[in-house]
Parts: structure tokens; sequence; C-alpha cells
């Protein structure tokens, strides 16, 4: 029996242990002469980490370009990672340290481990999570429905991620720093697309750091974070408490502990935000489009919540996630089926042994957290959208390392709150707002994987007509 026939999957002595001379080496996935796996990998890597578990195991090497990475996956990566072991076996200092110090920056929180970690992730914790909108919701819905009624005309044909970037701007601006900066949009994109390309994953060359149009979009990015600080210590009046955003935790730790928050970091610290939210929340928030409107059914459930609760006032914050329950199943199947934390990149912190396997100190791996998602020991036929299962009896995604959409371990995205209730902002609105069309009844979605999976830019819609 494989290991994806039980779903008792969690690390057990035998598969992560102190090294020892009977440990073999990872199994290579069989590939192309010369470029490997890098065109399946390149394609669609959530289902190609998913066939390799399948025929090689939790663990295996793939042949990218020439280099050989290790892949620790399934659901005994996804728990392993939440381990003290794993903590100790594993470091991400090396994976992101390109992308600060290309901004000129000493650290940030997803390059940092141990007691700085807890320190940076203190300070931005509050600002980062729902905590940041409490009292707020239906301020939030009124942006998110100002900003669909601008760039959501009847009739249009709509391209939706390029609009769903502009609408993560207008609600992050506005929860996480006060203002909206949509005239920035395009420039965090590239800058994105960029420094995850060549930097982090280093899927691209270095030279294409050097081109204009990459220099242009960081130079306006880096403008956009400081002008932010400017601003920031040009106000006259402290804010309350109870009004406080991540800005303001950010400057309130740099005044207390200008070693942890040096003044070098603080323009990156100010773009921060949209430089994690941008793409993946704007990315899933189009896949979310895509799988509801392919599925007439759902959408009809999605239509009579959304129009129950929006028609109610004034909006109940404490019940808000749970008034709408297909509407909250139809974004927890889109997240499995279109994980944005595909893999996780990691080094080696010292030698260690997993699944029979010998892991060398200094070895860049891949941890495939959403395999599980793939899985039908899982999720029973888990390529069909099914809503329901993430409701109780079922509860499919409670199972030990099931389901992994916003990554696993202490570097778990610390967005995870926020971007739950302002994913189920955006989609309530927009389906309580706008009649919605696929190109047609048997349209498929086309994806991308660069800088992070999701739907391709292509992907258009037709606003129909305004239902409310």
């Amino acid at each position: 029996m494989s290991t994806s026939d039980t779903l008792d999957l969690s690390p057990t002595p035998s598969q992560t242990t102190p090294p020892s001379s009977s440990d073999r080496v990872p199994p290579l996935v069989r590939g192309l002469p010369l470029i490997g796996s890098t065109l399946p990998m390149a394609r669609d890597p959530a289902r190609f980490f998913a066939r390799c578990y399948r025929d090689y195991g939790p663990v295996y090497r793939v042949n990218v370009f020439g280099n050989q990475l290790t892949v620790i996956a399934g659901a005994e990566a996804a728990t392993f990672m939440g381990t003290r072991e794993g903590r100790d076996c594993l470091r991400s200092r090396e994976a992101w340290e390109p992308l600060y110090k290309e901004f000129g920056a000493s650290k940030m929180l997803s390059a940092e481990d141990g007691e700085m970690h807890k320190a940076l992730r203190t300070v931005m914790k509050r600002g980062f999570s729902k905590e940041a909108i409490k009292g707020r919701y239906q301020n939030m819905l009124d942006i998110t429905r100002d900003t669909l009624l601008r760039d959501w005309s009847v009739g249009s044909q709509v391209p939706v991620v390029e609009a769903m970037q502009f609408l993560v701007v207008d609600q992050l601006g506005t929860a996480l720093t006060g203002q909206s900066p949509r005239e920035y949009v395009k420039d965090i994109r590239t800058t994105i697309l960029y420094i995850l390309n060549v930097l982090v994953t280093q899927q691209r060359p270095k030279f294409l750091m050097k081109l204009p149009r990459y220099r242009r979009a960081k130079a306006r990015m880096l403008e956009l974070g400081r002008q932010m600080v400017r601003d920031y210590r040009s106000k006259s009046i402290a804010t309350p408490d109870e009004y406080k955003t991540l800005i303001d935790d950010i400057m309130d730790a740099h005044q207390r502990d200008p070693e942890l928050i040096p003044e070098s970091d603080l323009a990156m610290l100010m773009a921060g935000p949209y430089v994690a939210g941008l793409d993946t929340v704007a990315n899933t928030t189009s896949a979310i489009v895509y799988t509801v409107l392919k599925h007439p059914e759902v959408l009809r459930r999605v239509q009579a919540e959304v129009d129950a609760v929006m028609d109610a006032q004034p909006i109940n914050e404490d019940d808000y996630m749970r008034s709408m329950p297909a509407l909250y199943g139809a974004i927890m199947e889109t997240m499995r089926l279109y994980p944005i934390a595909v893999a996780q990149i990691r080094i080696a912190n010292k030698d260690f042994s997993f699944g029979g396997c010998r892991i060398h100190e200094g070895e860049m791996i891949y941890l495939g957290t959403a395999v599980p998602h793939f899985q039908d020991a899982f999720y029973p036929d888990a390529e069909v959208f099914d809503i329901d299962r993430y409701a109780r009896p079922r509860a499919e995604h409670l199972q030990p390392g099931a389901y992994s959409p916003y990554g696993r371990g202490h570097h778990t995205c610390l967005g995870k709150s926020l971007a739950e209730v302002l994913l189920m902002m955006s989609m309530a609105q927009l389906f309580y707002l706008f009649d919605l069309e696929l190109p047609s009844p048997d349209y498929v979605l086309k994806t991308k994987t660069a800088p992070t999976p999701g739907p391709a830019m292509s992907f258009k819609v037709k606003v129909r007509a305004r239902r409310h």
C-alpha cells in the first residue's frame, strides 16, 4: 500500500529521524534530457507534485533546467513543518534574502526564523489580522462596492485578474495603510513578477533585473513606500489606538526599537502588504469567479445567500463568515483546487532523514504541502468541485495535513484571517451586484504559474446586467 492510501500521514520516527547509514538517495523523477521535469512543473506545479508523490513517495528529486531540487511532499510535509523538528531542520533566509536586499533592507518577516521571526510577527500581527477592520465591515463593503461599480460596467468584457488587482489595492490600502495607491498597481505587479521569478524561485536569468522596465517599476514602488513614511510623519495628530493600521504599528515599533525596525527597512515594509497580497488575493478571487460561474447550481446557491445577507442591515460582523456557507464552501474549494501556496521553499538547516531518505545541510527544498488537495484519500473524487466538503460532518479539510492554502508551519500567512474576510466581502458584493457569464459554457480556465499560480491575465467575463 502506498502512503497516499492511508489518512494517517503525519511524520513518525520512521519518516523523520537523524541521518543514518541506511538512508537512500531520494529518487529522481524521470524527465526529458537536459530540461528534466521543467515543462510539466511549469504547466501545473500543484498537480505535478501530486503525480510525483503518487509515483515516488513523499521525498523525491526533480531536474529543472539541469538543477536537481529535492521535494518533500504530501501530508507528511505539511505536518512536519508544524513540528519543532521541522523548525529545527528548515530555515528560510536564503530563499528570501535576495528580495529584501534588492530593496536595501536588513530583514523581512518571511526570511527570518526563531526569535527574530517572533518579534517581527508580533509587530505586524494585529495589522494583518481581521482585527484591523473590526467595526469597519460596512465601510470595507462600501469600498468594495464602489470599486466594482467603477471597474465592472454592464455590457463590458472585464479582464478579471487585472480588475481584481485594483480591488485588492483599494481594500488593502484602506485596511492596512489608510490609503489606496491605485496608480502604482502595474508597478507593484511588475516588481513582484521580476523579483519572484529571478531572485526567489530562480526560474529566470539574473540579467533581467537590469532591464529598464523592472528598474522603473522598482523605483516607483520604493517611491510609494517612502511617500507613505513622509505622509505618516507629517500628521499632526496621533492615531487613536482603535483606529491604528499596520503602518501605525510599524512606525511605533521603529520608534521603540530602531534596531528591530531600522529606517532602511521602512519603505519596503510600507509597500510590503501590496507585494504580499496583490497577486495572491487577486488570483484567488479570479479563480473563485471562474469556479462559481462554471457551476450554475453553485451560482444559484451563492446568489440566494448573498441576496439575503446584503439586503439585511446592518451587517453582523460576528456572524458574517457563518452567514454564507455556500459562498464559504466555494471559496474553500477553489483554494483547494487552485492553491497559491503550491510549494514553500526552504533550506536544510542540518543533515536529517525524512521518509527513509537523506537530506543534506544546505540543500534547497521544495515543500509540496498542497499535494493532499488532489488526493482521493483526503477528498473523495478530488478533481470534482464540491462546496459541501467543508461542512460537518464531512469537514474533509480538518484531517491532519489535508488543507494548506495559506502555507504551513510558523511561516503560515500572517494575513490569513484578514484574507478570509476580504475574500468573502469581495465575492459577496460581486455576485450580489452583477449577473456575469463566462466566455462560453464549455470554457476551461487558462492558468499561469509566474510569479504565482492563478488564472491567466487573458481571463475575461461578461457583465450581462446589474442584479441590484
